[in-house]
Formats: C-alpha cells, sequence, structure tokens
C-alpha cells in the first residue's frame, strides 16, 4: 500500500498536531504515505457558496496534481485528513465523474495550467483507510500499550458521512468505535456523535457556535466519558480550544481533553507522546494506568 495525503490548510496551522500523529502512525506501521506537491486550498464550503465551478477547478487542480506525482497508469488513492476537505473535494469527485459538462468546462480551465484530470483518482478519508485498508486487527496486533480505563466518545461530526456516506452510516457510524475497541479503549454509547459542532459559526456567530459545541460536550462527560475523540481540525478546535469561554457563558465547568483519533492509536502503538502532538493540547490527556503508576510509585516512596 502507498498513499498520497493532501493536508489542506488546517493540518499545517490549526492542525497540526493532526499531521504530525497521522505521519508518526504510518510511520509506525510502516505504510508509506506522502504529502500531495505544491497543493492548493480546497476552497472549504466557502468558495463553494460563491462559484460552484471555481469550486471544482480548485478540486481538479488538486487530483491532477495526485495523478502527475503518482506517476502511474492505476487508479490513486489520495487520503484527505480533514472533514472539510474531505467533503468539498468529494463532492467535486462527483460532480467531475457524474456531470461530462462540468468535466468537460474544468479540464479546459486546466489547460491553460498544463494539467488534466483522468479520472484516476479516489478521494479516502483517513479514518476510512486505517479501518477499511490497514485494518484495525492489524493496528491492534502491534498494540504496546492498551488503552484500557479510557472511556471515549468519538465524534464524527456532520461532514465525512454526508451526504457521501462513502465508508460507513450516516446515522449511526461505527467504524471510529470499532478502532478504539481494539486499542482496549471503552467507547460510549451517545447520540450525538454526528451532530454539528457549530463549524465557522464560533467565529460568525459565536453565541450559536459554542451553545453547539457546549451542548456536545456536557452530553459526552453526562454519559462518564474522559476524553473526546474526533477526525476533524475544526471540530477539535470547537469543542477544545473555546471551553474556557463556555464555562464562563454557561456558568459550568468544561474541562476534557478532545483528541484527534490518531493520537489515541499511536499512543497504543507506543509512540512517544511528543510526537504525537499531545503536548500541543489545551486540556492535557490524562491515561488512567499512568494515574495509576503514579500514585503507585508515590505509596512506594512515601
Amino acid at each position: 500500500m502507498k498513499y498520497l495525503y493532501y493536508p489542506g490548510c488546517s493540518l499545517k496551522s490549526t492542525g497540526k498536531a493532526y499531521e504530525e500523529s497521522m505521519l508518526s502512525v504510518f510511520s509506525s506501521l510502516g505504510i508509506p504515505i506522502s504529502e500531495l506537491e505544491d497543493w492548493n486550498c480546497c476552497g472549504a464550503t466557502a468558495y463553494m457558496s460563491i462559484s460552484e465551478l471555481k469550486a471544482f477547478a480548485l478540486s481538479a487542480r488538486i487530483f491532477a496534481l495526485a495523478e502527475r506525482q503518482s506517476g502511474e497508469t492505476e487508479p490513486v488513492d489520495l487520503v484527505i485528513p480533514c472533514a472539510a476537505c474531505y467533503l468539498g473535494l468529494n463532492k467535486a469527485w462527483h460532480y467531475l465523474n457524474e456531470h461530462e459538462e462540468i468535466r468537460f468546462k474544468v479540464n479546459d480551465a486546466l489547460r491553460s495550467a498544463g494539467l488534466s484530470y483522468n479520472g484516476r483518482i479516489r478521494i479516502r478519508h483517513l479514518l476510512d483507510v486505517l479501518v477499511n485498508d490497514i485494518g484495525s486487527e492489524r493496528v491492534a496486533s502491534l498494540v504496546t500499550r492498551r488503552l484500557e480505563g479510557l472511556r471515549v466518545a468519538c465524534y464524527y461530526g456532520c461532514q465525512i458521512l454526508r451526504p457521501y456516506a462513502e465508508f460507513d452510516d450516516q446515522h449511526a457510524p461505527t467504524s471510529m468505535d470499532r478502532l478504539m475497541n481494539s486499542l482496549g479503549a471503552e467507547t460510549i454509547d451517545w447520540p450525538l456523535k454526528t451532530r454539528c459542532c457549530g463549524g465557522s459559526l464560533t467565529g460568525t456567530i459565536p453565541e450559536v457556535g459554542l451553545r453547539l459545541s457546549y451542548i456536545l460536550l456536557k452530553e459526552a462527560t453526562r454519559r462518564k466519558c474522559n476524553v473526546i475523540v474526533t477526525a476533524c481540525p475544526l471540530c477539535q478546535f470547537n469543542l477544545e480550544c473555546y471551553q474556557s469561554k463556555m464555562s464562563r457563558q454557561f456558568r459550568d465547568g468544561v474541562n476534557v481533553p478532545v483528541v484527534y483519533f490518531t493520537q489515541l492509536v499511536g499512543l497504543a502503538l507506543g509512540i512517544p507522546q511528543r510526537k504525537l502532538a499531545l503536548h500541543r493540547l489545551f486540556v492535557p490527556l490524562r491515561i488512567p494506568q499512568d494515574r495509576e503508576k503514579a500514585e503507585e510509585s508515590h505509596h512506594v516512596t512515601a
């Protein structure tokens, strides 16, 4: 197996921990993965609302670059970690492959840059690749530190399975839960795993965005989870970085770590925490096993 990955803007900025942990996990598993060269912004949802055709052209340039970089005639798996990028690129892929007139116009634009899209790209979310290509069983077989004692709330968000349920159920997904279970963690059953976190509303209509994130955090903690796991940089940012503001606004203490699923996978594989960027968390992740060992050590010393 060999993959190209598209980092998008988030993984080079606020979601840097996602990229660092992803690359560490792939290295530990011995799976080659290379960054797409000369990539551009996917346009996210903002550009799509202004001009669908131009947004499709942005995405098609990414596809054309991936085809050229792969240097092969076989289909190319382009791995997308970011949920917003995945949704935008997946939508563009569907439209380009299902509507010949759109593909003709976009390729006409690409030719001015010496590029063309030939339909060899497969859009893959990172979670899909880890669970369905590499496999939970293989990952579990390499675990050196089972995550026993962790009660995990798996949060999928509203974009990686809607409207295109390519690799899991839209309303009741289980892929991340199965992966976490294979690492020894316990996953909680909660109905909000695909509910929107507020997305960009935290920056545009903050009273609405903060409340949407707060509802998720409170429901997860009410069910006694001690960590929320996500697969989206914006979801992670919203759920983690505004907790102190939520505590003040709703007069209710909110304090729960929110991590990328790749960080927990890496932790179970025995990868050092710094390589997984766990030191970048605003709310530190505390592993029950580590706490118990520290207490035992304290008692022995005393």
